[in-house]
């Protein structure tokens, strides 16, 4: 397996980027959204992470069927957690 090289130059792109979003982050706590407040915090924050995740773990040049694995899983762990989530929250009012 061999590894795929990337030009310091794009980390350094990346890096200015996670930079800029996470100014945008405190920037926009600090405007009245009403409920879209924390959709749009959301949407910045996984930006940031999909970057992160393609860029410097290297997913982005990762095998198809590697990635698709995981993605896979994840997705499957995220629907456990929020099942695990939603039985304690409708079961709160039996106690």
């Amino acid at each position: 397996m061999s590894e795929h090289i990337i030009p310091s130059k794009n980390y350094y792109v990346i890096w200015i980027l996670l930079l800029v979003l996470t100014g945008v982050t405190a920037w926009i706590a600090t405007v009245d959204l009403g409920p879209l407040n924390t959709v749009v915090a959301l949407v910045i924050a996984t930006s940031k992470a999909l970057i992160v995740t393609l860029f410097f773990m290297h997913v982005k040049y990762a095998s198809e069927k590697l990635t698709k694995v995981v993605i896979i899983a994840a997705v499957f762990w995220l629907m456990i957690l929020l099942a695990l989530s939603m039985v304690d929250y409708g079961t709160r009012h039996f106690s």
